[in-house]
């Protein structure tokens, strides 16, 4: 099966792409391109989808260039082609043809470009990177590498729906007692649970960071299992494990 891939027009200056499941040699709950590593698939079948990748971005499979995600709000800046990935959330880089690389299923893959300057980002997004700072701290990045804030453009990649973002208490508390607005990104479920917008959160938390350029695929994960891995909908199934899609980005020559 072929690839398909979601493009952006926000993201023009930068070749991109946000994966979907479909295509790759994956078979079972894996079925498709599954390209994460912490998985249990099989090691060998994952290279290979990643082989499709970069494959499909016109370069070798070590260009590719990955962080060992741990939902945190660290930021890897790329000086030069590395092959191990350090532990973080989210790569910045002025380097062409190195494809920074982000792991998702539920959590937001989050693409930034800076056309003029000829700077990238990527970052991954949960609530507990959102919460802390991880896209704030990608855009700090890219400055610090010579990006100009009026002239970043992020985009979010398909990631779970707020109808499907269900939180306990504890969740929303957390938030709303950070900062009372916070409460706008919430709307009550049954009994004491509460529907969380992790999407316009992180718009949210983009634009306090001055870059005003910023959109989002409208696709929920969690609800389209033929084009996207879900961890909560493994859960939900009682699955023992997951895929995970990959998002890229890189300048090229």
């Amino acid at each position: 099966m072929k690839l398909k891939i979601l493009k952006n027009d926000n993201l023009s200056g930068a070749k991109h792409g946000f994966f979907t499941r479909l295509g790759g040699e994956s078979t079972g709950i894996y079925k498709g391109l599954n390209c994460g590593l912490g998985s249990m698939d099989d090691e060998k079948i994952i290279n290979r989808n990643r082989m499709l990748v970069a494959k499909s971005m016109g370069i070798n499979q070590s260009r590719l260039v990955f962080v060992h995600q741990i939902h945190s709000s660290d930021v890897i800046t790329i000086k030069k082609q590395t092959a191990a990935p350090v532990k973080g959330d989210a790569l910045v880089t002025a380097i062409k043809k190195i494809a920074l690389s982000i792991l998702t299923a539920d959590c937001q893959p989050v693409l930034f470009v800076d056309k003029k300057n000829g700077i990238i980002g990527a970052a991954h997004a949960g609530w507990k990177g959102a919460f802390t700072g991880v896209l704030q701290n990608t855009i700090k990045s890219m400055k610090a590498i010579g990006a100009e804030q009026d002239h970043i453009s992020a985009t979010i990649g398909p990631s779970i729906s707020q109808k499907n973002y269900e939180v306990g208490p504890e969740f929303f508390d957390a938030l709303y007692n950070y900062d009372k607005y916070n409460k706008i990104f919430f709307y009550k479920g049954n009994s004491d649970r509460f529907h969380f917008d992790l999407v316009n959160y992180s718009i949210y938390q983009i634009k306090k960071s001055g870059v005003r350029s910023v959109n989002y695929i409208d696709s929920c994960t969690y609800e389209n299992p033929d084009l996207y891995f879900s961890h909560r909908r493994s859960v939900h199934k009682s699955e023992p494990d997951y895929g995970r899609m990959i998002s890229t980005i890189m300048l090229e020559d």
